[in-house]
């Protein structure tokens, strides 16, 4: 099974911080070993995108940091098949602002396959470059977002987003049920545009999410109990706020299982937002 990660702050500057408090509490490789794997991530208004193909030792967490400050992050790491093309399947896939990335696999792709790739527009079907399941899903859910005319929105309300995301794994269900497939998919799909983080379970497999809230120490910025309270550090640390989604954890801790048939939902003002049915 893939493993994926995510995270919307709101300090950009403290997302490597962000990602070290995680130490401990979530996976980032299961086994077998992945093979694949991304993380993608924002300097304004540019998507930084990196593959990290065959590591021979586990990435540490504050290693998937961007160089630059980000809001938000995204990755993702899985097997590939012997000579799958690493550069073509590799999560998180990106399109124009949009990350996105799928844990699980559809039951029957080799029916859908066909169906869902023509139910989208000419130019999404020349998009879908790999041999994935995940990249037409990704694609379904672009054809979602241009539909209702919000693929680029910097305005797109989260709620919005997670619903949209939502009606993707319903297609793919509904589209299951009249071809006769019966063996269940697992749909746990992650997205984020850098200004929101939209995540939806579909399936037995978990899905989590976590609110990290602020605190004045931090190991990586040097940040200690003795630190004064007249350091901008200090106030910065204290004020800083995060959502984290992840698929593997390490000790529950203050995880929150996303029921399943759910979809959660949040904006740069950090409010979670839980959305049923599906």
């Amino acid at each position: 099974m893939s493993v994926v990660l995510a995270a919307l702050t709101s300090d950009p500057n403290l997302l490597r911080c962000e990602l070290s408090r995680l130490a401990g509490q979530v996976l980032v490789q299961t086994e077998p070993r992945a093979n694949a794997m991304g993380v993608g991530a924002y300097a304004q208004d540019e998507v930084l995108l990196r593959r990290l193909a065959d590591m021979e030792e586990v990435p540490s967490l504050e290693s998937l940091a961007p160089p630059t400050e980000s809001e938000a992050l995204l990755f993702h790491a899985g097997r590939l098949p012997l000579g799958a093309s690493l550069e073509e399947n590799t999560q998180p896939f990106r399109s124009r602002r949009w990350l996105f990335a799928h844990q699980g696999a559809i039951s029957g792709f080799e029916q859908l396959r066909g169906p869902l790739m023509a139910s989208l527009p000419e130019h999404l079907q020349r998009q879908v470059r790999g041999g994935t399941d995940s990249e037409v899903l990704f694609a379904l859910f672009l054809r979602q977002l241009r539909d209702v005319g919000r693929t680029d929105d910097p305005r797109l309300e989260p709620q919005v987003a997670g619903r949209l995301l939502a009606d993707t794994a319903r297609e793919v269900v509904k589209r299951s049920m009249e071809l006769g497939i019966p063996r269940a998919s697992t749909l746990n799909l992650v997205a984020t545009n850098g200004l929101l983080l939209v995540a939806s379970r579909c399936g037995e497999e978990p899905l989590y999410y976590s609110r990290l809230e602020g605190g004045a120490e931090c190991e990586p910025c040097g940040v200690t109990a003795s630190t004064p309270e007249s350091q901008p550090a200090v106030g910065a640390h204290r004020r800083r706020r995060t959502v984290v989604v992840a698929s593997h954890l390490q000790r529950p801790g203050s995880w929150v299982e996303l029921p399943r048939g759910t979809t959660l939902a949040v904006g740069l003002d950090l409010q979670v937002h839980l959305l049923q049915g599906h």
